[in-house]
């Protein structure tokens, strides 16, 4: 299974139809939620919206409810009337809990309960996974906690390593991670830093809650001219090397010039 949406992923309630085609405009692909973001009285509706939705569907994530709570049957019976097939699954505890997808789905795990984080190893390793993510408020939350963040706006070290936890279990079995929001709508110069750090660590994707936010996302994704040329120069001059080699007084090996492939890569 291969992930090749991002970098912006925006989230969008799925009791709010009028939104859809705006919010699939404005990101590289969309979330439509039928957790979090909708009332338990507006969940039968939300579902329909989804039924009802024409959009592409190579562009969209359906995210369901938790496969331990009583909407998870209500949702798949919905997803299967449409031909979204993309699925993030809230709060995955276990791979075992994925066993009622098949070959059709691609699945996004997002893995934000203590067990859940706990479990990413044998979750990153299920065949339909394509993709990890993580949630920093509802694990804080499963541990009794009250806050993700510092009073200096930076993740607590739960966090910090729930976040570098999944990041690492995804790719050791080859799937993509997606960094969690950044709920402080307002603090874009927050988000530009936390997506920054996300892109130079190997995150595939930043997941978002509002428009505002997709444009910061996608310019930290995206690396600066000066540094798409120096790795392009980089692995022209590897072309010519054997081993490791000095280029423009910089020690380069295998691993700079994997480096200098992923800024080529989000360079075009």
């Amino acid at each position: 299974m291969t992930f090749s949406l991002g970098p912006a992923l925006l989230f969008c309630p799925a009791d709010r139809p009028e939104r859809f085609d705006k919010a699939l405009e404005r990101a590289d692909a969309i979330i439509l939620d039928l957790e979090d973001a909708v009332l338990p009285d507006a969940k039968a509706a939300a579902r329909e919206n989804i039924v009802r939705a024409d959009l592409d569907p190579e562009r969209v994530v359906v995210r369901v409810n938790a496969p331990s709570s009583e909407a998870f049957a209500a949702d798949l019976d919905a997803l299967a009337r449409t031909r979204f097939r993309t699925v993030m699954v809230a709060k995955t505890e276990s791979a075992h809990s994925l066993s009622v997808f098949d070959e059709r789905h691609t699945l996004i795990a997002l893995c934000e309960t203590a067990r859940g984080v706990h479990e990413a190893d044998s979750i990153a390793a299920h065949p339909l996974v394509s993709a990890m993510m993580w949630g920093a408020e509802d694990l804080v939350a499963s541990l009794g906690g009250t806050s993700s963040r510092n009073a200096d706006g930076g993740y607590r070290d739960i966090a910090r390593y729930a976040r570098s936890r999944v990041l690492l279990e995804a790719g050791a079995h080859g799937k993509a991670a997606i960094d969690a929001v950044h709920i402080d709508i307002a603090d874009l110069d927050g988000l530009r830093r936390e997506a920054a750090d996300a892109a130079a660590s190997g995150f595939h994707a930043t997941a978002c809650i509002h428009p505002d936010q997709v444009g910061v996302i996608r310019a930290a994704y995206r690396p600066d001219a000066e540094t798409v040329a120096w790795a392009t120069a980089v692995l022209e001059a590897a072309a010519d090397e054997r081993g490791v080699f000095r280029f423009q007084g910089r020690m380069i090996d295998e691993p700079v010039l994997r480096h200098a492939r992923s800024v080529v890569a989000r360079g075009t």
